[in-house]
């Protein structure tokens, strides 16, 4: 250290040098530019400009109605025509091309700067359509789960005192599946980031991953509206709403399913089949998360004086004296439920089970005179 310096480090009050020691480093900030502000450019820019780590310190576009211009004005872009400007800038770390021009990719595959990063071509294109496909799931979601709310409100008014036991189950399904899937995804974005310098390679496989799971997300939401779409309909059909959970259930699970239903449903209010269809639909959860079974068997049987439904599974089963003495497990396993669900209807529910001998719900609930 010179002598001035060290006889002005010197004057300075003890607690300031100590802050100014113990302040932390930064990190680097990383000066991009953007060639084309197409869909690619557009897709950039929504995600890079918010990034604190990232400045984009100008865009090149020929267009004058290109969509990413907008955004380029919004958070103060500086734009040119000529991509050649870009080139000549010493206040750039990194060019990203969006164009898929050939000319301009000659261009930059034969320019070379010291500490200055190109990507172009293939890795620019699948970079920005991982991004926009980002920005487009994570607005589906958005919308499927507004819509899942309006359902949801629609249930709490229809289903009374069950509605806290089925926000619960809910919840948990979308903690269990759909939040865990995006927390997949939003992790290996971040690790793609810090790598795509260091190991591009491992940064493609990363974004690949990151893609399919965005699918496995959005098809998540999707079963979650379809949980409860088929119920709020005056003309909804029991039997075919049962038919298509269970084809779903058995992708899902992996457990075999089978069904069987007889009788008529038109004697049925849509009260009783939302009733019906919940208390089958959190059996087969028990099912999924409790009795390790192979396979279950609902049997639907429909008369004109009441509506029987039956689930057998072939789990390990467990001993019903001793779970309903103890309140957390009656509760946890849901079969409060459907002694609660079943009684709202003016019907009944018993649970069969023994360890080793797989469980059994019944449920019986009357139609026509005698439930009213």
């Amino acid at each position: 250290m010179p002598a001035k310096a060290k006889s002005a480090a010197r004057r300075l009050p003890t607690k300031a040098r100590r802050r100014r020691a113990s302040r932390p480093l930064l990190p680097p900030v990383t000066r991009v530019a953007i060639i084309g502000a197409g869909a690619g450019g557009s897709a950039l820019l929504s995600i890079l400009a918010r990034d604190p780590l990232v400045r984009i310190v100008g865009i090149a576009e020929i267009n004058s109605k290109a969509p990413g211009l907008r955004l380029a004005k919004l958070y103060g872009v500086p734009v040119v025509r000529d991509y050649k400007e870009l080139l000549e800038s010493e206040e750039v770390d990194l060019i990203i091309d969006v164009t898929g021009d050939w000319e301009v990719e000659e261009t930059l595959a034969e320019f070379d700067r010291v500490g200055l990063a190109v990507i172009g071509g293939t890795s620019a294109k699948f970079m920005w359509q991982l991004i926009e496909t980002h920005v487009r799931a994570n607005a589906e979601i958005k919308r499927y789960l507004k819509k899942y709310q309006e359902l949801y409100r629609l249930y709490v008014k229809e289903a009374g005192a069950a509605v806290t036991e089925e926000r619960s189950r809910i919840a948990c399904e979308i903690h269990d599946g759909l939040i865990q899937t995006l927390a997949g995804i939003n992790f290996k974005m971040e690790l793609s980031r810090e790598l795509i310098f260091s190991d591009p390679t491992r940064c493609h496989e990363l974004l690949s991953d990151a893609k399919t799971q965005l699918k496995a997300a959005i098809e998540e939401s999707r079963q979650v509206i379809f949980n409860l779409r088929p119920l709020y309909s005056e003309a909804m059909q029991l039997v075919p709403a049962l038919s298509a959970y269970l084809k779903s259930y058995e992708t899902q699970s992996h457990v075999r399913t089978e069904f069987k239903a007889s009788g008529e449903e038109t004697a049925l209010t849509p009260k009783v089949k939302i009733f019906l269809f919940r208390i089958v639909q959190e059996a087969l959860s028990n099912v999924h998360k409790h009795a390790k079974a192979e396979g279950v068997t609902v049997t639907l049987t429909l008369t004109a004086h009441y509506a029987r439904a039956i689930i057998q599974d072939n789990g390990i089963g467990f001993e019903v004296d001793a779970v309903s003495q103890d309140p957390t497990k009656w509760q946890s396993f849901g079969l409060k439920g459907f002694a609660e669900r079943a009684r709202l209807v003016g019907g009944t529910a018993k649970i069969e089970s023994r360890k080793g001998h797989g469980t059994r719900v019944m449920v019986d609930i009357p139609v026509g005179p005698e439930e009213a």
